[in-house]
């Protein structure tokens, strides 16, 4: 009779030992940040034909809240030429984002200043963890009745600490 209980008090001890990572891996949320630093590729222009001509572009930064219960932060949207200038500082101070509010800026086709290797950094934050935003630029240009699209999406190059 000992020997059966141990048996089953062993076969209980192993289930739970099995179990409980599976439990508290549930009650995690995955993926979800109280702030990050984006890198986000954008293209003022892009190359074409043997001669390389320019094509240029108009370029949308979309931040998109994702989160459907919390608000976010925007704290900077900074856009840098080919070189890593600085061109533009978009806000000069924080842009609260509700619940799948969305924001965008515009990098006009006619300014060619960003180049081939332009890009946005964008920080963003929270009171606490949320969806993270998505943020990609959308390029668009059109030339005679030729049109190009293309999009990008940021990158996580700081995480939340």
């Amino acid at each position: 009779m000992k020997k059966k209980n141990l048996f089953y008090c062993l076969v209980i001890v192993g289930a739970l030992g099995f179990l409980m990572p599976l439990s508290i891996q549930a009650g995690q949320h995955r993926g979800l940040s109280d702030g990050q630093t984006l890198y986000v590729p954008a293209y003022s222009h892009i190359y074409s034909g043997a001669r390389d001509r320019a094509y240029l572009l108009t370029i949308t930064l979309s931040i998109r809240n994702i989160d459907p219960e919390n608000a976010v932060t925007i704290t900077r949207v900074n856009y840098y030429e080919t070189q890593g200038k600085l061109l533009k500082k978009h806000i000069d101070k924080p842009k609260v984002l509700k619940p799948l509010e969305s924001i965008r800026y515009i990098i006009p086709e006619s300014d060619k200043s960003g180049g081939s290797g332009a890009n946005f950094m964008v920080d963003w934050k929270s009171d606490k963890p949320v969806n993270p935003p998505i943020v990609e630029a959308v390029m668009i240009g059109t030339r005679s009745q030729q049109g190009i699209s293309f999009t990008s999406r940021g990158r996580v190059i700081i995480p939340a600490e």
